[in-house]
């Protein structure tokens, strides 16, 4: 599938199911690491992949990946707070843009450059103003605060809404957030694994992911 606009994206993250956060440190590596992490998870089945703001080198990693994995890894960009950050992720091969908390002018700064845009929110009205401001996708974070059934409870009088968890989820939980109703699921520490990455395990790593990408196939019944 080439990657022409947002809604091919968003058809590619709830098709796979999994966006892996990638949070990166200088021990893991740096731009090398990130672009060779993406690749592994990739490899895996885990073909949606955030590289954060907070990652050193972030810029630079979504342009090499981008670049170097094409449209075999779709590439985003997390932890982005503003605008301007936005654009410059856009800019360097972002093809969408994941955010902690919710600012409207960041979702159309993704919708100007055709790009999918997932803010964070927490409660109902936060969750409501997201998706009533173009939110493509939701992100409930932290959701490990409240679990699974808060999106069975949350989807209940917004059933037009769709969630993604960031926080909690792992090869325990996968299931029952999609059972819940998680239209994808952000999975970080538990299937990017920082020492696995530090010892460029990426056989190690694609087998992880692939048994991420096993559980979203089962539970879905595909």
């Amino acid at each position: 599938m080439r990657l022409t606009g947002r809604n091919e994206v968003m058809s590619r993250i709830e098709t796979t199911g999994l966006v892996a956060v990638i949070r990166s440190d200088p021990s893991t590596g740096g731009v090398d690491g990130l672009v060779n992490t993406c690749r592994a998870l990739a490899e895996g089945g885990a073909n949606v992949a955030e590289i954060t703001m907070t990652s050193p080198g972030a810029l630079e990693a979504i342009k090499r990946a981008s670049e170097e994995l094409g449209d075999d890894c779709v590439i985003g960009v997390g932890s982005v707070l503003d605008p301007e950050t936005a654009r410059a992720a856009i800019l360097a091969g972002a093809h969408f843009v994941f955010c902690p908390t919710l600012n409207v002018e960041v979702i159309r700064m993704a919708h100007r450059y055709d790009k999918a845009c997932v803010p964070g929110a927490m409660t109902p009205t936060e969750i409501l103003t997201a998706w009533e401001s173009g939110a493509d996708l939701v992100k409930v974070f932290p959701a490990n605060h409240f679990g699974p059934s808060y999106f069975k409870d949350v989807l209940a009088p917004l059933p037009q809404v769709k969630l993604t968890p960031t926080g909690g989820v792992n090869l325990d939980t996968a299931a029952e957030w999609l059972n819940c109703g998680a239209a994808c699921l952000g999975v970080g520490s538990a299937m990017v694994k920082k020492d696995m990455i530090k010892a460029k395990d990426w056989a190690g790593l694609s087998a992880l992911a692939a048994k991420f990408a096993a559980i979203v196939k089962e539970t879905r019944g595909v």
